[in-house]
């Protein structure tokens, strides 16, 4: 047996996806959780946001886990005017590098500066087939948005983005986009070479690798000094 119900979209998120909503056939006893994974391929928003997104079923705040039934009306909802804007994201699709461009773009900017992390065909000379990304989802957005943040308050810079994709990627794929807007083109450079590095060394994301021989765990790079944790030895 399947239901039918209603999903709106509101604010920046109904021009992103360019209608105001949809209508899902879903199985009997499906939750909100398994409509945003089918929404999401249909209106890959929904994905490329989730994290940043609340949602209504029937007027009344949902979590993931709830059930819906037939006739059910649910609303999409991006953060309220007046919150602040989320910097930074984990998608499972593709990067839209070009819209993270044009939403990110203000005629008071000078120069766009960009950092587009490519998956390449080898690593120490080994052909690389794909690689999978994986993360502590939760504390890797926190982390990013701390850094945009921090990278605000070091650098002559307007504002600043950061998108990280997990899941399976192919060679040539975008792993990691950072583009940062300024007046002058070496704030933004400067800001972005800060936000890759640090993102490298201090974002819980990691990576493994398969060749054409085998699969590892890319080596990552030491946490810096002050995240580490103490310890105590006691002779």
């Amino acid at each position: 047996m399947e239901m039918r119900v209603r999903v709106l979209y509101f604010g920046m998120l109904k021009e992103m996806v360019g209608r105001p909503g949809d209508q899902f056939d879903l199985p009997d006893g499906s939750t909100l959780g398994d409509l945003l994974d089918q929404c999401g391929r249909a209106a890959p928003p929904i994905a490329d946001h989730r994290e940043v997104l609340a949602y209504a079923v029937n007027l009344e705040f949902a979590q993931e886990s709830q059930r819906l039934k037939e006739g059910d009306e649910i609303g999409m909802l991006p953060p309220v005017s007046g919150g602040a804007p989320a910097r930074c994201s984990i998608v499972r699709d593709k990067i839209d590098t070009r819209r993270l461009l044009e939403q990110l773009k203000a005629p008071e900017d000078g120069a766009i500066s960009v950092f587009d992390g490519i998956v390449r065909n080898n690593t120490r000379g080994r052909g690389t087939l794909y690689l999978i990304y994986e993360a502590y989802e939760e504390m890797a957005v926190k982390q990013m948005e701390a850094l945009a943040a921090e990278a605000l308050s070091k650098f002559a810079i307007r504002d600043a983005r950061i998108v990280h994709r997990l899941g399976h990627l192919e060679v040539g794929d975008t792993s990691v986009y950072i583009a940062v807007a300024s007046a002058h083109r070496a704030a933004g450079m400067d800001a972005s070479r800060f936000l890759i590095d640090t993102l490298k060394k201090t974002v819980p994301i990691w990576k493994k690798e398969y060749f054409h021989d085998g699969a590892v765990w890319a080596d990552g790079e030491p946490f810096p000094e002050q995240i580490r944790p103490r310890t105590t030895h006691n002779p």
